[in-house]
């Protein structure tokens, strides 16, 4: 699966990204205290890490793919120094709190964050792996911390992932306290293979605490 992705990236094979960042993202972030610490797992070149960081966020986002790293920091002329001191190496802005990792997910550890932006990973893994992934997640963050969680609903049986169809019973095993605040039906920005399979569109499900949803 490591391989698959970095081939992507190599190729530019990236139909997934959104030049113009989430709109779930903008609509439902909450006004958290300014320097929060966010951490953005497979965040590849989102430009949702500069959303983030721009309203005051700590913004630490891991991403298996130095193609994806270094080109996010190019395409966004942002300066940033190099720290291969930890476990993985750390892409720091010089400019602002944002930080990319390199490497395994599963490797990568930290002091617990105050909450979770998850639009591109639950999404990428196949299911045999989405359990170790929240795991690993939960075990990144604080016990209060904030989650909002992007997911993809679509015929998995017209054609295959990544990125990967997962339904609500199965978000709902891993996050009980999560609720579908909305969903948005995308048309525009499904990925080349999926549209050559005949997929006119795909369904983008907004996740977030109930106690916050409701309050909106």
């Amino acid at each position: 699966m490591s391989e698959d992705w970095l081939s992507r990236w190599e190729q530019g094979r990236t139909g997934w990204h959104e030049a113009a960042g989430n709109r779930g993202l903008q609509r439902y972030w909450p006004e958290l205290p300014a320097g929060s610490r966010v951490l953005v797992p497979l965040c590849g070149k989102a430009v949702d890490l500069l959303w983030l960081a721009e309203r005051g966020m700590a913004v630490s986002g891991v991403e298996l793919s130095e193609v994806a790293v270094r080109s996010f920091f190019a395409e966004h002329q942002i300066g940033f120094e190099i720290d291969d001191h930890s476990v993985l190496p750390v892409y720091r802005a010089t400019d602002r709190p944002l930080s990319l990792y390199c490497g395994d997910y599963f490797r990568f550890a930290a002091e617990p964050y105050d909450a979770l932006y998850d639009r591109g990973a639950l999404v990428a893994l196949p299911g045999q792996q989405r359990p170790d992934y929240v795991a690993h997640t939960k075990d990144l963050l604080l016990r209060d911390a904030f989650r909002l969680v992007i997911t993809l609903e679509y015929d998995q049986s017209a054609v295959d992932g990544p990125p990967f169809s997962v339904l609500p019973d199965e978000v709902m095993r891993y996050w009980h306290d999560l609720e579908r605040v909305d969903e948005f039906c995308e048309s525009d920005s499904i990925p080349p293979k999926f549209r050559a399979a005949g997929l006119q569109s795909i369904i983008e499900a907004v996740w977030a605490p109930e106690t916050r949803s409701r309050g909106r």
